[in-house]
């Protein structure tokens, strides 16, 4: 059974739904990551403790000195790690290293803030570089607790665009579940222009600062990703591999189909149905949707 939405989000998804398929083909792909290595810069280290992840996700990530980990017949690898103390990620340690997994592969680059002289040298490594976008300064002091604002994001962001392709994150309830820092974040990316969008939601996480928190409502997560798609009608919106499971995941991934996402990453079985029933075709893949 599909979640019932109510009839305020029942327009906006209708009016989604016809703006993607305005200008978009009537096809949607599923990811399902498996091929993607996953390769940390600094192992488990993390200097911020994030209020969301704690160094958690680090945890099953394939440090680059073990490079030789990772299979020979994956073709491609998300380049990853912790941050230090001022939310940088160290790209360019272990340059060596990243520059033999390269050859035959598709890189796409996790980064922090960067400076030109950083993202100049990663650039040749780059198949694509995903930034997670923040769009007001509570939220990065209280999620990172970072001295940083929007600004600062921008400034990457803007760095990164001219030397690869980017794909910016937004993170759905990144405060505590909260609600705020979306819409000016989408507001900020209409301005710079953006080439796609990868919408993450909350996983509140055991261990962490937001381990009791509740995610964001899916009524308004679905609002969210509607607006996205009438904000930027023909640019490709997904969905990410981070987002609650379990009933959750399979209220809110049938709404995506409806807001007219262009891939969804694990996809629950009523995303599947609702796709096929709308007369969808289905492409799936095996690799990280950045890529």
């Amino acid at each position: 059974m599909f979640y019932t939405a109510s009839s305020q989000l029942q327009g906006l998804l209708k009016r989604a739904w016809q703006t993607r398929m305005d200008n978009f083909p009537p096809n949607i792909q599923f990811d399902f990551p498996v091929d993607t290595a996953i390769v940390s810069l600094t192992g488990t280290q993390c200097a911020l403790n994030c209020a969301h992840c704690g160094r958690h996700y680090l945890q099953h990530m394939i440090p680059i000195w073990e490079a030789e980990r990772v299979p020979e017949a994956a073709p491609s690898a998300l380049i990853s790690g912790g941050s230090d103390a001022n939310g940088r990620v160290p790209v360019t340690s272990n340059l060596e290293k990243v520059a033999a997994l390269a050859s035959g592969r598709r890189l796409n680059w996790h980064v922090g803030l960067i400076d030109d002289a950083e993202a100049k040298a990663i650039a040749s490594y780059a198949a694509v570089i995903s930034l997670d976008f923040v769009g007001d300064d509570e939220t990065i002091r209280e999620v990172y607790g970072l001295d940083k604002t929007v600004a600062d994001y921008v400034q990457s962001y803007n760095i990164l665009r001219q030397y690869a392709p980017v794909m910016p994150h937004i993170t759905i309830g990144l405060r505590g579940g909260k609600l705020g820092h979306e819409r000016p974040a989408m507001e900020r990316l209409a301005q710079l222009g953006l080439d796609g969008l990868v919408f993450l939601v909350l996983m509140p996480t055991p261990g962490t600062r937001y381990a009791d928190c509740r995610p964001p409502a899916v009524a308004d997560v679905a609002c969210i990703l509607a607006e996205a798609r009438l904000r930027f009608p023909d640019k490709p919106i997904y969905l990410g591999c981070m987002r609650p499971k379990g009933r959750y995941r399979g209220e809110l991934d049938p709404l995506a189909v409806r807001a007219g996402l262009n891939k969804i990453v694990n996809p629950t079985r009523p995303a599947v149905q609702l796709a096929e029933k709308l007369g969808l075709s289905i492409s799936r893949g095996r690799e990280c949707c950045a890529l």
